[in-house]
C-alpha cells in the first residue's frame, strides 16, 4: 500500500472540483500538527485533506485521553462526559426500537469503541454484533463490558440483509472506505432496517463560534466534515433517505468545553456553557443546526 498521504483532487461525496481550502486546523489531542480542511462548493462537504492512509493513521488515536478507546475519566470534562453518556445510552436504545419498530431483533454497531452501548443493547435482548478497529479498545470491551468485538475486516463479510439496524456513533467521519462501507450497508441492512449515523455538523453554531478551534474537526482523526446538506447528498447516491433526524443535545456542551481549552488554553467552563446554550437554543428553531446530528437513514 502506497504511504503516502491521501490528496484529494475533487470532493469526496460529489466528485465536484470546485473544492477550496477555508481552514487551518491543529491536532490539540496527539501530533499538535496543522492540517488543512477543505470544502465543497457543490455539496459543502468538507474534509481533512492529505489525511493519513489507513496504515499510518493508527499513531494518531494513541492518547490516553481519546476516550472512546480508553474510556478515560481523568479530569471534569471527561468526568461530565461519562455522566451524561449513562442517560444517553438509554435514548439511544430507545431510539432504536422506535425507528425500527422492534423491541429487539440484530443490531450491528460499528466502532463500538469500548462496548458501553452494545452492551446497553444486548442487555435490552438485541443480538448484538460490534466492530472495533482499534485493538485497545477491543481489549477494554472485553474487560470492561464483556463483549468480543470484531475488526472492520468481517463488516464485508456478512450475508445480505442480516441486520434490522447498523449503527454508527461519531463513527462515519473515521472512515477511510466511506463508499465502500455504505454501500456494504445498503446490501446487508434488511428492507425495512435502519442506518443510524451520527456525527458531528459544523453549520452549528458552536462550530461558528470556534471556527478553526471547534474541537469535532479534531483533525486528523475526523476525515470528513459533515453538513446535513452533504449527507443527503450522500444518503441519496449511496440508495438511501434520510427518514428523519435527531439532535444530541449535550454535545454542544462537551464540544464547547474542549474547544474553549483549545482557543484559550484554559477552561473556561463559564463561556463554554453559554455558548453551548446558545447552540441548543437555535437548534429549537432548525434541528441541523444542532452540534450533532443523528441521522435515520433508510433504503429507497
Amino acid at each position: 500500500m502506497n504511504d503516502l498521504p491521501i490528496h484529494y483532487n475533487e470532493c469526496p461525496v460529489c466528485t465536484s472540483k470546485n473544492i477550496q481550502k477555508v481552514l487551518d486546523v491543529q491536532d490539540y489531542t496527539v501530533s499538535h500538527e496543522i492540517f488543512d480542511v477543505w470544502h465543497c462548493n457543490q455539496c459543502t462537504f468538507r474534509f481533512t485533506q492529505n489525511i493519513p492512509n489507513e496504515v499510518n493513521i493508527g499513531p494518531y488515536y494513541q492518547s490516553a485521553n481519546y476516550i472512546s478507546h480508553s474510556d478515560t475519566q481523568e479530569g471534569f470534562i471527561y468526568r461530565c462526559y461519562h455522566f451524561v453518556r449513562n442517560y444517553t445510552l438509554q435514548v439511544k436504545r430507545t431510539l432504536i426500537q422506535n425507528t425500527t419498530g422492534k423491541k429487539i431483533g440484530d443490531l450491528l454497531d460499528v466502532g463500538a469503541g469500548t462496548g458501553a452501548f452494545s452492551k446497553i443493547m444486548k442487555n435490552a435482548g438485541w443480538n448484538i454484533t460490534g466492530l472495533e478497529p482499534d485493538e485497545t479498545a477491543r481489549k477494554n470491551a472485553l474487560d470492561i463490558n464483556g463483549l468480543q468485538l470484531l475488526s472492520p475486516d468481517n463488516l464485508y463479510q456478512f450475508s445480505p440483509e442480516s441486520f434490522d439496524a447498523i449503527t454508527m456513533w461519531h463513527v462515519l467521519e473515521h472512515v477511510h472506505d466511506l463508499h465502500g462501507y455504505l454501500d456494504t450497508y445498503h446490501a446487508i441492512l434488511r428492507k425495512d432496517g435502519k442506518l443510524i449515523i451520527a456525527v458531528p455538523n459544523y453549520t452549528s453554531y458552536d462550530a461558528t463560534i470556534y471556527q478553526q478551534y471547534w474541537a469535532a474537526y479534531d483533525v486528523p482523526r475526523h476525515l470528513y466534515h459533515f453538513s446535513p446538506e452533504s449527507m443527503t447528498v450522500l444518503a441519496e447516491r449511496k440508495g438511501f433517505r434520510i427518514h428523519s433526524i435527531r439532535p444530541m443535545w449535550f454535545d454542544s456542551f462537551y464540544v464547547s468545553m474542549l474547544s474553549e481549552q483549545y482557543k484559550t488554553g484554559t477552561n473556561q467552563y463559564l463561556s463554554a456553557f453559554w455558548n453551548g446554550l446558545k447552540s441548543n437554543f437555535k437548534t429549537l428553531f432548525d434541528q441541523k443546526k444542532c452540534s450533532s446530528v443523528i441521522y435515520i437513514l433508510e433504503k429507497k
